[in-house]
């Protein structure tokens, strides 16, 4: 298991931008696949994006493909969740998770064994 440490959490008005950072290990990062999770009250937790730091393989949930972006800065040891025209349906508590996994990512939360504590994300006028 890997200690993660999220930020960059807050609030921020309809069509905002925030982004979130998830500080690893180096090795998490080098050898991980990596995942960005939320959990809205009174919802079950939701992949949000994923990516292999081996393979480059990256994958999106619907509801925000094309407004989020996930990235690594595996020199900084630092993992980001760059969120673009935020909606109020996007509040939740945000978490990033790390996994061994030979090749891929998916967004379920299962074979994830290392997890955030959360950050909150408030999308509100």
């Amino acid at each position: 298991q890997v200690q993660l440490v999220e930020s960059g959490g807050g609030l921020v008005q309809p069509g905002g931008s925030l982004r979130l950072s998830c500080a690893a290990s180096k090795f998490t990062l080098d050898y991980y696949a990596i995942a960005w999770f939320r959990q809205a009250p009174g919802k079950e937790r939701e992949g949000v994006s994923c990516i292999n730091s081996r393979d480059g393989t990256s994958y999106y949930a619907d509801s925000v493909k094309g407004r989020f972006t996930i990235s690594r800065d595996n020199p900084k040891n630092t993992m980001y969740l760059q969120m673009n025209s935020l909606k109020p349906e996007d509040t939740a508590v945000y978490y990033c998770a790390t996994g061994l996994f030979l090749a891929g990512c998916t967004l379920l939360p299962g074979g994830y064994d290392s997890w955030g504590q959360g950050t909150q994300v408030t999308v509100s006028s």
